[in-house]
């Protein structure tokens, strides 16, 4: 086999400037056009003509099925059927008078207070567990915040103290 027969090789190209050669045959195939199978023909449809209704035929209503309600006598009263009874949930009240105290500054009692309501609350089923909690919340949030108030002045005073004994006064 001769080095110019061999098919993995590119062909040998033409110097530049020189046409191509050509030995008739055109460099492709232009493909066919492809074949689709007829259609049939649409349908031919016809406007739509109005639809006729006959008026509705309706039977005389039923006669009622219950008895007219008994005539009471001349002045008798009116009673209305009774509401029906819920039993009301009673309130705790410590759970009450722990978020006052709490609100208006008494931040330790309005805690002891809140303990004591929720205990109850819990031991007699009584309302007001909510208001307890919030009497407790701002009963500790009173307290927290005297105490940061208290470490504050203290070191307000220990820095004062301080300054005052290290300054040198010449006479």
């Amino acid at each position: 086999m001769s080095h110019q027969d061999d098919p993995n090789l590119p062909q040998q190209q033409p110097a530049a400037g020189e046409p191509p050669q050509n030995d008739g045959t055109p460099p492709y195939a232009p493909p066919a056009a492809p074949q689709y199978p007829s259609q049939p023909a649409p349908p031919q449809y016809s406007a739509p003509s109005a639809p006729q209704y006959a008026a509705p035929q309706y039977a005389a209503p039923p006669a009622p099925q219950y008895a007219a309600p008994a005539a009471q006598p001349y002045g008798a009263a009116y009673s209305a059927p009774a509401a029906p009874q819920y039993a009301a949930q009673t309130t705790n009240v410590l759970a009450i008078i722990s978020l006052i105290t709490s609100i208006v500054g008494l931040s330790v009692v309005g805690v002891i207070l809140g303990h004591i309501g929720l205990n109850q609350i819990k031991r007699n089923g009584e309302g007001g567990r909510g208001l307890a909690l919030a009497g407790l919340i701002i009963g500790y949030i009173g307290i927290a915040l005297v105490l940061l108030w208290l470490i504050w002045i203290i070191f307000i005073m220990v820095a004062a103290g301080s300054a005052a004994s290290s300054s040198y006064y010449y006479d």
